[in-house]
């Protein structure tokens, strides 16, 4: 997703799709180490994704005071 996108999203929504994208990272750390990942980018993808969900969650708090 977009950074956008995420940006739009509530802070209740971010933090439920932060547990999401953090499951989702341990799955694919499980394949890559049995050696049945695809896409050697995903993992690299997520954990994108999980650091701009938490960067945009602690704005939206910090805005918030």
């Amino acid at each position: 997703m977009k950074s956008q996108q995420y940006r739009e999203m509530s802070i209740d929504e971010l933090q439920n799709g932060l547990e999401e994208q953090q499951r989702k990272l341990y799955d694919l750390r499980s394949q890559a180490v049995t050696e049945k990942l695809e896409n050697s980018k995903a993992c690299k993808n997520v954990r994108r994704d999980i650091a701009r969900m938490k960067t945009i969650i602690k704005e939206k708090e910090q805005a918030a005071l």
